[in-house]
């Protein structure tokens, strides 16, 4: 297996032409995640007035959309050195295309489920793509950086004109926004190609390359704490957060809004931050520090009352996600074999997608139980367990 020759990471590589290269992956994210915005605030709408949805029906979209992505991850990544990049990336790309155009086709639930559940698999093949192309790269903590700021800006940007789009050019309209941004970005792959694979030995044929993966050092926890922080991002940002600035800071829904995008913002301008950090530093010592900060953020954010404190917690919840959120990838793409870093990121994602899963179910429930601060003081617990084990990991060097 690839292992560096010590724990430092690699050297920040200078080279403009590698960055000109990864430009199709970056732009391809952007428009990925902003036609996934546009749809995204006008779902709920379009199910309700299509098929007079309740809030379970709503709420199972989500579900079958993640279990498509989580059916669809491995594969994925045994099929990269198979078929080939970019084919890969331009068949989930246009498998979403299709799945948005079938969507308004349908006119029972259950089959509009299916679809969703096909378009999973298509946002499965894209991610995972990407991801292992902006892995390779020679500063690998900023390109994964990248990556994740230009997907952050891309759902920011959608999600501020998808409710609009459904309000003023009909319900229609969300879902051909995302389907031109697929196609928009085939096009954008198909043409310009993606970063050359880098090279590496093949891995041995007497064991499963999966099982291979999973037995590099650090892996198994870089993908814990990975599935962790998604769950808490779910679970507690995505929906409890926006419920809690309402309750707590009385504000409106137009200021929630804002808020959330300011916490985006934050995350953006902490992505950069870290992606050159851990680039210079023991990636396992950035991942224990930002996984500590974002633990007090939550800790503490139960106990602001007031507005503006409140609006400036949004912007450090953010910052603090952003803090951690591509340090994950990046140390797996430095401990496995350049020839599966393919298969390892879809372990990945698959593991993460559980997170995804998970978050919401426990969250929810702990929240109607004990009050919405709940699951930020349980979400700032399990966190800090996480970063107290990545430090000890870190300072005694163990694998």
């Amino acid at each position: 297996m690839h292992l560096p020759r010590s724990e430092r990471p690699r050297p920040v590589a200078r080279g403009v032409s590698q960055w000109r290269e990864a430009f199709p992956v970056l732009a391809a994210a952007f428009l990925f995640n902003f036609g996934q915005g546009a749809l995204r605030p006008a779902l709920p709408l379009y199910l309700r007035e299509v098929f007079g949805a309740s809030y379970r029906m709503v709420t199972l979209i989500p579900v079958v959309f993640g279990a498509g992505k989580w059916a669809a991850n491995l594969p994925t990544g045994y099929l990269l050195h198979r078929i080939g990049r970019v084919p890969l990336m331009v068949t989930g790309l246009a498998v979403i295309a299709l799945c948005d155009l079938a969507s308004l086709a349908v006119f029972r639930y259950a089959d509009f489920l299916v679809v969703r559940g096909v378009g999973g698999a298509g946002w499965a093949m894209f991610a995972t793509v990407a991801t292992t192309a902006m892995v390779q790269r020679g500063a690998r903590g900023r390109a994964i950086s990248l990556l994740l700021m230009s997907e952050s800006l891309g759902l920011l940007l959608g999600s501020a004109v998808g409710g609009s789009s459904y309000q003023w050019a009909g319900r229609a309209s969300p879902f051909v926004v995302e389907a031109g941004c697929m196609v928009a970005g085939a096009v954008i792959v198909s043409w310009c190609g993606l970063p050359h694979p880098a090279t590496g030995a093949r891995p041995a044929a007497a064991a499963p390359p999966l099982r291979e993966v999973i037995r590099v050092p650090r892996v198994m926890l870089a993908s814990v704490v990975n599935a962790v922080t998604m769950g808490v991002q779910t679970g507690v940002l995505v929906f409890l957060f926006p419920l809690y600035l309402v309750d707590r800071g009385q504000f409106s829904p137009g200021a929630v809004g804002a808020l959330v995008a300011l916490s985006v913002v934050g995350r953006v301008l902490a992505l950069w931050l870290a992606g050159g950090v851990s680039d210079r530093h023991d990636r396992l010592t950035v991942l224990a520090l930002g996984l500590c900060a974002f633990a007090i953020v939550l800790l503490t954010f139960p106990l602001i009352t007031n507005a503006w404190a409140l609006g400036l917690w949004s912007v450090l919840i953010g910052a603090a996600g952003g803090l951690v959120a591509g340090l994950p990838t990046a140390i797996i793409g430095d401990r496995v074999d350049p020839a599966m870093h393919g298969i390892a990121i879809g372990w990945l994602r698959t593991v993460t997608d559980v997170g995804m899963v998970i978050g919401p179910l426990v969250m929810g429930p702990l929240a109607d139980a004990f009050g919405l601060a709940a699951p930020f003081v349980a979400a700032a617990v399990v966190l800090s367990a996480l970063s107290l084990v990545c430090w000890r990991r870190a300072a005694l060097r163990t694998p």
